[in-house]
């Protein structure tokens, strides 16, 4: 093992290395994520590659340039496939075979038959390039995404131009003595700017993770857990922006109740009583359309806002989600049950709060009840 003889490039492998650290630890707090630990070991794996050039590990020259070549387009293949990952796509298994294949194929060749300095060099930086490359055109969609999310983009651009540019512009300034080498502009440039880009884009990276866990925080926190409807918060923002923005459009309000579910628990169960919410959850859900706000507001009850909506299509939408809920099946009930709703329906006007279209749907969903449930009352 040899000591590098400017101590100075061990600095950027290291705070590299802490980077790689807090992404495992967002990992481990959330392994649903994966993409995280993508980034972990592809920022763990590139320190290495750092680390085994910088120290001679292993101290044969050819061994060496095989093994840092192999372990830096690992690294970026796994890091490149976490940035994909995160946006719902992926590196095949076959690009990795090919990109490795080709770098570390040529590394060898260019050590072992025709031993040139300039060809490895120009093979092992063009083709991490060409992977970033191919990386930041499938993710154009970026430069239109959250701030994190711009700025992750364009440091991306840059990063990867610098893989051209500063290889065409320091490339010849080498010789070719390995004593040199270590010494040559194109070294110290290499691990300049491999610093400088390499801790901004992992910044960049690290500030689109806490982005997405502040914005996975501020979803569960809307979100009723059984249903994965809007819970009762996450409600009231959403349908008191909505009414905001509706201005005179009709709207209207339903408040849904499932009849006798306390005969239901009593009789099969807390577990099939949480069927069957789950259950009328979804069909509320795909019956009201994407359009709709659809919550569960508490226990058996469920609420859904119907923006652009008078309240003859209302009543319609009400009467749908009742007849298909009513012959709906449900794990654990008998064929012989019938698991219905009562419909309550309030149209908004122009003055009216939400508190106040919550109260008056309400009062209809009541007279449902009253004139015998499975009833639609407007």
């Amino acid at each position: 093992m040899d000591v590098p003889s400017n101590p100075l490039v061990l600095i950027g492998p290291s705070i590299l290395l802490v980077f790689a650290l807090y992404f495992l630890a967002f990992w481990m707090s959330d392994k649903r994520r994966r993409h995280l630990l993508f980034f972990a070991v592809a920022v763990f794996l590139f320190c290495l590659g750092a680390l085994s050039q910088m120290l001679k590990i292993p101290f044969d020259q050819g061994i060496n340039a095989l093994v840092s070549a192999f372990v830096y387009t690992l690294s970026v293949l796994l890091l490149c496939d976490g940035l994909l990952r995160r946006s719902g796509k992926r590196i095949s298994g076959l690009l990795y075979c090919v990109a490795l294949f080709f770098v570390v194929g040529g590394i060898a060749y260019y050590f072992y038959v025709e031993r040139n300095l300039f060809v490895r060099i120009y093979i092992l930086n063009f083709g991490i390039g060409l992977i970033f490359l191919f990386t930041l055109w499938q993710l154009h969609m970026l430069r239109r995404g959250s701030v994190p999310e711009k700025m992750l983009f364009w440091l991306l651009l840059a990063f990867t131009s610098q893989f051209f540019i500063r290889t065409g512009l320091t490339a010849n300034s080498l010789l070719e003595t390995p004593a040199v080498f270590s010494e040559s502009q194109f070294w110290l440039i290499l691990q300049f700017s491999l610093a400088v880009f390499g801790v901004a884009f992992a910044l960049a990276i690290l500030a689109v993770v806490v982005s997405d866990k502040v914005s996975t925080l501020e979803v569960e926190r809307a979100m009723d857990p059984m249903t994965g409807l809007l819970n009762r918060r996450g409600f009231t923002e959403q349908a008191e922006r909505l009414m905001q923005n509706a201005q005179e459009a009709p709207l209207c309000l339903l408040a849904i109740d499932i009849d006798h579910f306390k005969r239901v628990n009593d009789s099969y169960g807390h577990p099939v009583g949480d069927n069957v919410i789950r259950g009328i959850g979804e069909i509320i859900k795909r019956v009201a359309g994407p359009a709709a706000l659809c919550a569960r507001l508490g226990g058996e009850e469920f609420a859904v806002l119907s923006p652009r909506t008078d309240l003859a299509a209302a009543t319609q939408l009400a009467n749908d989600i009742r007849a298909t809920i009513r012959d709906a099946s449900f794990a654990g009930i008998p064929a012989t049950y019938e698991v219905t709703v009562s419909i309550g329906i309030k149209a908004a006007k122009s003055h009216y709060t939400l508190e106040r279209l919550l109260l008056n749907s309400d009062e209809a969903l009541y007279r449902a009840k009253r004139a015998g449930r499975d009833r639609v009352e407007a």
